[in-house]
């Protein structure tokens, strides 16, 4: 693609990125079926120049293929676990809601993504989904199951989302550590982690007690599951959290421009 000499060349070119919807459980839309979505997950895909595109829930998998054919990338958010049916286990008593028909959605996307090179960043939940689309698994609690590790539940409204609650290690020569140097400290959201990693999964960062931060595909262009909330520390100035969606929505933008 070049230049049309109104400044609309490549490095102008928006590619299209698909976030699929949760669903709001509140009685607030009297008795309505609403899709939602957090929006500092679209701000963190716009301001990097990404065009957003959310995808609802409840379609054929036809018709979320022709989606997802259109789109250059997967973002995949935060939300609620994963039915651990998906892992081969029994629900735990610390199970938290689960939404098997957003398990659905996700599960599709992700694999699709993951086996077709298209770009992803998984956030949270989204990370977690990567793992188990491979073939892992987890802790349905980490407290019950893990319990010499660290609190990594700081859920608001207790705690505020852009906490920076403990410190990352990053595995040198990851995609991560060109992202974000070898270290770092981060807010913490999640009751759940990666347990048994998926083979075909790198783990490439850790709490200071061992839980698998991070996770990356190998030999993917840009595959990338992050546990803590990037789209938090973005707009607090945090250079590595605003590179990791800087460097997804290139990566998204090569893909878009290969398509032209």
């Amino acid at each position: 693609m070049q230049s049309n000499g109104n400044g609309h060349g490549p490095r102008h070119v928006q590619p299209l990125v698909g976030i699929p919807s949760a669903r709001d459980r509140s009685t607030r839309y009297f008795g309505l079926s609403i899709y939602i979505q957090n929006r500092m997950y679209v701000q963190g895909v716009t301001h990097a120049q990404g065009a957003p595109i959310t995808i609802p829930l409840e379609l054929e998998e036809t018709t979320l293929r022709t989606i997802y054919d259109n789109l250059d990338a997967i973002f995949l958010p935060g939300g609620e676990d994963i039915d651990p049916s998906r892992y081969n286990e029994a629900p735990h008593e610390l199970l938290g809601a689960v939404d098997k028909e957003r398990d659905r959605t996700e599960f599709l996307l992700a694999s699709w993504a993951m086996a077709e090179n298209k770009p992803l960043l998984a956030i949270c939940r989204g990370a977690q989904v990567m793992n188990v689309v491979a073939g892992g698994s987890l802790y349905q609690d980490i407290t019950a199951l893990r319990p010499h590790s660290e609190k990594h539940d700081y859920f608001p409204p207790q705690f505020e989302r852009f906490r920076l609650s403990h410190k990352v290690e990053v595995e040198a020569g990851s995609r991560l550590h060109e992202l974000m140097g070898p270290h770092g400290i981060v807010n913490s959201m999640h009751h759940q982690a990666v347990k048994d990693l998926a083979p075909s999964l790198r783990a490439v960062a850790w709490a200071p007690d061992g839980i698998v931060e991070a996770v990356e595909v190998e030999k993917h262009p840009f595959a990338l599951g992050i546990q803590w909330h990037p789209e938090e520390l973005a707009p607090r100035n945090d250079p590595g959290m605003i590179q990791v969606f800087r460097a997804f929505i290139e990566a998204a933008r090569q893909v878009r421009l290969q398509r032209c």
